[in-house]
C-alpha cells in the first residue's frame, strides 16, 4: 500500500490510518530527514510504517519504486496549492504544478495497474479537493490540475473496471494541514503583483478559518474506508464546507457566483 507525500498532513494520517487498519503501509517522502519524521510519527501511533524515497515528478524514481512494491493499493496525495492568478503564473510554475498533481499520479497508476490486474485486484486512490469541481480566483493552476485529476480518474475508473480494480476520487474541504503555510508562503512571494490586495484578502481569510477546519484524520479514515471496501464509491465529498461548496456551486448561476468572488476580493 503507497502514499505518496506521507510526510505531512493527509498522506501521513492516511499512512498510519492504513498501518492501522492492517495494511503493509509505505510512506514516500523525498528525503532522509522527511522519512525520520513519519517513522517517529510511526512510533508514537504504535504501528509500523515503511518509507520509500520518491520524487514523483521523475519518472525513473516511480518505476523503480512500482517494480518494488507491486502495490495492491495506491494513494497518489502528493501535491502542493500552486497559487497565483492566472496572469502572475509562469510557465515553468505552471508544468511543475502540471508534473507533481496529474502526471504523477497517472503514471504511478499506470505502472502499478497491471500488477493489479495480474492480482485480479486493486485500489487508486486520487486525492483531489472540492476545487477538482468548482473554481476560485487566484488558484487556477491548482484548481485545473484537480480538474485534470478527476477527468482522467474517471476515464481510467472505467478502463479498468473489467480487471477488478477500483479508481476512487476523495476531495476533501479544507482541512488544518501543512498546505495553507505553503499557500501563505507562495503569495508572499507576489507582493509586486497588480492583484496584491487580493492576495492579502486570501492570507486573512486563511488565518482566520485554519481554528474552524478540521483534523486530517477525517480524510484518512475514507481513504482507509475507500481502500478496504469491496465497492467503494467513485467520489467521496469531504467535510461540511465542501459539501456546502458543492451545493453552492451546484444552485447558483455562474454570474451570481463569480460576483460574490469579486466582491469578497476585491477584484
Amino acid at each position: 500500500m503507497l502514499v505518496t507525500g506521507a510526510n505531512s498532513g493527509i498522506g501521513l494520517a492516511s499512512v498510519l490510518e492504513l498501518a492501522r487498519r492492517g495494511f503493509d503501509a509505505v510512506g514516500s517522502v523525498r528525503s532522509p530527514a522527511k522519512a525520520r519524521q513519519v517513522q517517529q510519527a510511526a512510533r508514537d501511533a504504535g504501528v509500523k510504517v515503511r518509507t520509500v524515497q520518491l520524487d514523483v515528478s521523475r519518472a525513473a524514481d516511480c518505476a523503480r519504486v512500482i517494480a518494488r512494491l507491486r502495490p495492491f493499493g495506491l494513494v497518489n496525495n502528493a501535491g502542493y496549492p500552486a497559487s497565483g492568478a492566472v496572469e502572475d503564473v509562469r510557465d515553468d510554475e505552471a508544468l511543475a504544478a502540471l508534473a507533481v498533481m496529474v502526471v504523477a499520479p497517472m503514471r504511478l497508476a499506470r505502472l502499478a495497474v497491471p500488477h493489479m490486474r495480474e492480482r485480479g485486484e486493486g485500489r487508486i486512490v486520487n486525492m483531489s479537493s472540492i476545487y477538482g469541481r468548482t473554481s476560485t480566483p487566484l488558484t487556477g493552476w491548482y484548481q485545473g490540475s484537480k480538474h485534470a485529476l478527476e477527468a482522467l480518474s474517471d476515464a481510467l475508473r472505467m478502463e479498468v473496471a473489467g480487471s477488478g480494480v477500483k479508481v476512487v476520487l476523495v476531495e476533501p474541504g479544507g482541512f488544518d494541514t501543512g498546505i495553507w503555510a505553503e499557500t501563505e508562503s507562495e503569495i508572499a512571494n507576489r507582493a509586486a503583483s497588480r492583484y496584491a490586495a487580493a492576495y492579502g484578502r486570501v492570507q486573512s481569510g486563511i488565518r482566520l478559518s485554519r481554528p474552524l477546519m478540521g483534523h486530517p484524520s477525517a480524510v484518512a479514515r475514507v481513504v482507509a474506508n475507500a481502500m478496504a471496501s469491496k465497492r467503494p464509491r467513485p467520489r467521496y465529498l469531504v467535510g461540511l464546507d465542501a459539501q456546502a461548496i458543492a451545493m453552492y456551486d451546484r444552485l447558483l448561476p455562474a454570474e451570481v457566483k463569480d460576483r460574490l468572488a469579486r466582491l469578497g476580493l476585491g477584484l
